[in-house]
């Protein structure tokens, strides 16, 4: 645990974009390519870009805290300012949705930036504006019990690589504790939100999102959350957010309206730069 903290304090650097094929980064640029991996999507953001997101049910899409929160107000979007599209690509996608909710985990302070104690809180849910077939785009179940020195994979879209979905096939995990996950892993501008998976028999789970990074000297090190207990503080907050709300964390809070197409606004949200704090 102390070195992990050591190593999130040391995080002030920008995450470098890196290149196709960097670090066993493979573009998965044929139809084909995407089968099994149709749950994940890019989540568009009317006017601030994108992140990676993921169905983790057939009408809820799994992405960062920091994705959903207007950097300029730090409150959170209205609703309509998202469109999730599942295994984009190249300008079209297997199913499109607008979204009708979003609740962001109440501990994530946006103001804040990103000092550890949002990492471990940087998780938000949209509930999309109807459920995407499970036979067209499978949701992902969570995993938890990872240890430092095993084996994970990254799925996820990035600067220089917006309309190419990439999967980086093995990374490791560096550390874990107090929350915190600190991994290898290949990411760059706007592939915050994208899932972390472990291999479990022959369908991966979800272990982690990608919350923010660094690359120092040609290492890249990615960070994010425990998922089990932030997750289910989510859907608690997803159920009592009263019908006519469409965004959230313990409480409601509207901002203006937006609207958005697909693949509009290239400019990349991405993973965030760190700072130590509590």
């Amino acid at each position: 645990m102390a070195y992990l903290a050591r190593l999130v304090a040391a995080c002030l650097l920008s995450l470098a974009p890196a290149g196709l094929g960097a670090s066993g980064l493979t573009p998965l640029t044929d139809r084909t390519d995407i089968l099994g991996w149709e749950a994940v999507g890019r989540i568009d953001v009317a006017g601030h870009g994108y992140c990676t997101g993921v169905l983790v049910a057939s009408d809820l899409v799994l992405t960062a805290a920091h994705c959903v929160f207007d950097p300029r107000s730090n409150r959170l979007h209205h609703a309509s300012a998202f469109t999730f599209a599942a295994g984009y690509q190249d300008g079209t996608s297997i199913e499109t949705r607008a979204v009708r909710q979003v609740v962001a985990h109440a501990n994530y302070k946006a103001a804040l930036g990103p000092i550890t104690s949002n990492i471990r809180h940087d998780v938000a849910l949209l509930k999309l504006s109807s459920p995407i077939s499970t036979f067209t785009a499978a949701p992902f179940a969570i995993h938890s019990g990872i240890a430092p020195g095993n084996s994970v994979s990254v799925v996820s879209y990035g600067k220089g690589r917006d309309d190419v979905m990439s999967w980086q096939k093995q990374c490791d995990v560096l550390g874990r504790g107090a929350g915190l996950i600190a991994f290898n892993c290949d990411v760059t501008f706007g592939s915050s939100g994208a899932p972390v998976f472990v291999k479990e028999g022959n369908r991966a789970r979800i272990v982690s999102l990608v919350s923010s990074g660094r690359n120092a000297d040609g290492d890249i090190v990615a960070f994010g959350m425990d998922l089990p207990a932030n997750i289910a503080h989510l859907k608690r907050a997803l159920r009592v957010l009263p019908g006519y709300a469409t965004t959230g964390t313990s409480t409601p809070q509207p901002t203006q309206i937006k609207r958005i197409t697909v693949g509009s606004g290239r400019k990349t949200s991405g993973a965030k730069f760190v700072r130590s704090g509590n």
